[in-house]
């Protein structure tokens, strides 16, 4: 593994659509949300109350192909791809989860962690529920099994009662597709109405265009959603008092041509990067980003500045997973296997932009490739504040003694990843980008001010 930057939270998505090839529309809207999740992917069916599934590890590229798409049948379909934050890597955790319950199929596919789950865990096993994996979206799973009521429209509202943290879920049933987000909106979750009768959910808006489907409007914290033959119902359940979007959405983990709260994703990190310019500014010649997730970042910058922006580091987007794994001389090159210098930077002064540094690993070698390529100055701006502190919801970044942030000053992280000069985006220029404007969002990486309180074993299990 050579990225260790912060890991994608899962991407999720749900289709009703009578007379559709709903199965290929969900491969395709999970090849839009591939960026949240690259260990496994998958895609469950509901055909006149029968249940279909696939789902494997890898990208949705090689986990699908046209033999087993076509035996996804049925006009409701929802789909996974994920990145482990509970759980380890392997097929049994991959999504989503289908069993059979009372009131027919039951299948969930889930974005976040909840923060509760020892807890949940616990009393599922003394009530003599077995469990198969170490994933929280089973929990869930068996959860809304065995929640109270006779319809799925109660046992929704009497689970979200009991969970705690983040959870945005697709919820696949005999003849309803569901959508539920956690009552402080953790995660995104979004409707969108696809060309003819259909509906579809996503975690991102950039899930929409490829299959022909165009957003309405984002789930507020707390709202289920169902789709079925009736149309688009919805109800809120108490929702927090406020609201807590990951503010990560905005800085990495969202796709560029996205929209989050009526933003564009693409122009809030413009405005990052243009900030981040008049907090730190450098004297130099060339701005660049760390591609792809800092591009936007380093153009705000260069506009803010007036430093030209240029490309310098050249990405081989075709790495992705694999299942080929490096021997220990490629693995000693590094960081040079994903990105390689331009020649063309001799005696130039640099000011590299990324949206973040998480343990510090990658940045170093970055570095090195830009001296190596002839710079004679390289300041780093990072479009984000100093992570101080782990996040229990729903995103794999590390244990607290790993983030280099926590561990050092920014003086002592300039030294130890060999820049002339480091500069970080404050938390009150973040909030300036990104406004409450009535709604609050999570930002405990920075402050170490969790909404919600984490139990100690959970906290624990995550990193075991």
């Amino acid at each position: 593994m050579f990225d260790t930057k912060l890991k994608e939270a899962c991407g999720i998505c749900g289709i009703y659509a009578p007379g559709v090839d709903v199965a290929r529309l969900t491969f395709f809207a999970l090849y839009a949300l591939q960026h949240r999740g690259q260990e496994s992917a998958g895609i469950c069916t509901s055909e006149r109350g029968l249940a279909h599934l696939h789902k494997g590890l890898g990208l949705v590229s090689q986990v699908f192909n046209e033999d087993n798409l076509h035996l996804l049948r049925g006009d409701l379909a929802i789909g996974h791809t994920r990145y482990s934050t509970t759980g380890s890597v392997k097929l049994l955790n991959a999504q989503p989860y289908l069993i059979e319950t009372a009131l027919g199929p039951l299948a969930i596919a889930h974005n976040g962690n909840l923060t509760n789950t020892p807890a949940l865990r616990r009393d599922l096993l003394q009530r003599g529920v077995g469990l198969t994996s170490s994933s929280d979206s089973e929990v869930i799973t068996q959860m809304l099994a065995g929640a109270a009521g006779d319809t799925w429209d109660a046992r929704i509202a009497d689970f979200m009662q009991r969970a705690q943290g983040a959870y945005s879920l697709t919820i696949l049933t005999r003849d309803a597709v569901y959508a539920v987000r956690d009552r402080w909106g953790f995660r995104p979750l979004c409707l969108g109405k696809l060309n003819g009768s259909g509906w579809v959910f996503a975690s991102e808006s950039c899930a929409f265009g490829p299959i022909g489907a165009e957003l309405v409007r984002e789930l507020k914290p707390g709202e289920i959603v169902r789709l079925d033959a009736n149309g688009v119902t919805s109800w809120q359940t108490p929702a927090a008092k406020h609201a807590a979007l990951c503010i990560f959405e905005y800085v990495y983990f969202a796709r560029p041509d996205s929209i989050l709260e009526g933003r564009s994703v693409h122009n809030v990190r413009r405005k990052m990067g243009r900030q981040l310019a008049r907090e730190h500014p450098a004297e130099a010649d060339i701005v660049i980003g760390v591609p792809d997730s800092a591009t936007a970042h380093a153009i705000g910058y260069a506009y803010e500045s007036g430093i030209p922006y240029g490309e310098a580091l050249i990405k081989n987007r075709y790495i992705g997973r694999t299942f080929i794994q490096p021997d220990q001389r490629m693995r000693d090159l590094g960081v040079a296997i994903k990105f390689n210098p331009l020649t063309d930077l001799e005696g130039e002064r640099v000011v590299l932009v990324d949206d973040s540094i998480v343990r510090g690993t990658t940045s170093g070698p970055i570095i090195n490739l830009l001296r190596q390529a002839g710079a004679k100055e390289v300041h780093m701006r990072i479009a984000s504040p100093p992570i101080r502190y782990p996040c229990f919801m729903g995103v794999d970044m590390a244990r607290q003694e790993q983030l280099i942030a926590a561990q050092m000053s920014v003086e002592e992280i300039a030294a130890h990843i060999g820049v002339d000069s480091l500069g970080y985006l404050s938390v009150e220029g973040l909030r300036s980008v990104v406004p409450f404007d009535g709604t609050q969002h999570c930002q405990a990486c920075f402050t170490g001010d969790y909404p919600v309180v984490v139990d100690d074993s959970f906290g624990k299990a995550m990193f075991e």
